[in-house]
């Protein structure tokens, strides 16, 4: 990324680009300045022209974009520090201990339900017997306390797949709108950003646009005359006739040829 240039919008921000400009029509109406909006040109039509002029809307937010950038991706290259380091143990053990716990309950239903069946179906032949072992009503016993071993397994491990469901929604949801995810420097810089993004960039892009509908033609759609030819970014040929010049020669006239009849005079003339 180089400081003299304005730095180009990552991936990873075009959809908050997107949520900052279709926020900015929707509440359209509630600015004086945008109230022509739906007249001239609709939302839909504006859109289509700011997504075209991505590049030119962001650059009025360049410094507080790099900035904000520059300070996420600090905060990235110390987290993966912290995970990637084989000498600090913190974190490495953290990770460990949710690995052992996640084994655990997946296993334990397995092997309880397992550990059930077997011991149901040797204790059930073990009965029909005739005369049935003493350990036979042991085995069914076992077999029936690793059944609701599982059950409870399961049970156990629903309800922390629902708790821990919630609890990444609710972490999601918050750092979308809020940008809680990130420490306070690199969320006020993301919040300088949407706010230059939106007062320096999107805003009187929209203003001028409807100020001046024809600075962009590609992106309008004629409604008002079927008959009406969108411009496309250029201007047709003007076909006019020449007021001087020499007047056009004649066009030649051919006529044609006179037929006649022969003559046929007196008997002198016939044929022999």
């Amino acid at each position: 990324m180089h400081m003299n240039s304005a730095p180009h919008l990552l991936t990873e921000d075009r959809p908050e680009y997107e949520r900052i400009l279709d926020d900015a029509l929707r509440h359209a109406h509630e600015r004086p300045d945008l109230a022509a909006v739906g007249e001239r040109l609709n939302p839909v039509q504006l859109r289509t022209m700011a997504m075209a002029a991505t590049a030119l809307i962001t650059a009025a937010a360049a410094t507080e974009y790099e900035h904000y950038v520059k300070a996420r991706e600090e905060i990235r290259a110390t987290g993966a520090d912290e995970d990637g380091d084989p000498d600090t143990g913190a974190p490495g053990a953290r990770q460990s201990g949710a690995g052992v716990g996640v084994v655990i309950t997946v296993l334990a239903p397995v092997l309880a339900g397992t550990a059930a069946v077997i011991f149901l179906l040797i204790g059930y032949i073990l009965k029909a017997l005739d005369p049935p072992p003493s350990f036979a009503r042991t085995m069914v016993g076992a077999g029936w306390f690793f059944a609701a071993a599982m059950a409870a397994a399961i049970l156990v491990a629903g309800v922390g797949l629902l708790i821990t469901a919630l609890r990444n929604g609710s972490t999601s949801v918050a750092a979308e709108e809020h940008g809680e995810e990130f420490p306070e420097d690199v969320a006020r810089a993301r919040e300088a950003w949407r706010h230059a993004l939106l007062e320096r960039g999107i805003l009187p892009f929209l203003r001028d646009a409807l100020a001046d509908p024809g600075a962009a033609p590609a992106a309008r759609i004629p409604h008002r005359s079927p008959n009406r030819i969108p411009k496309i970014g250029y201007s047709r040929p003007d076909f006019t006739s020449p007021d001087d010049g020499p007047a056009a020669a004649p066009r030649p006239t051919f006529t044609s040829p006179d037929f006649t009849s022969p003559d046929f005079g007196g008997p002198e003339h016939e044929l022999d």
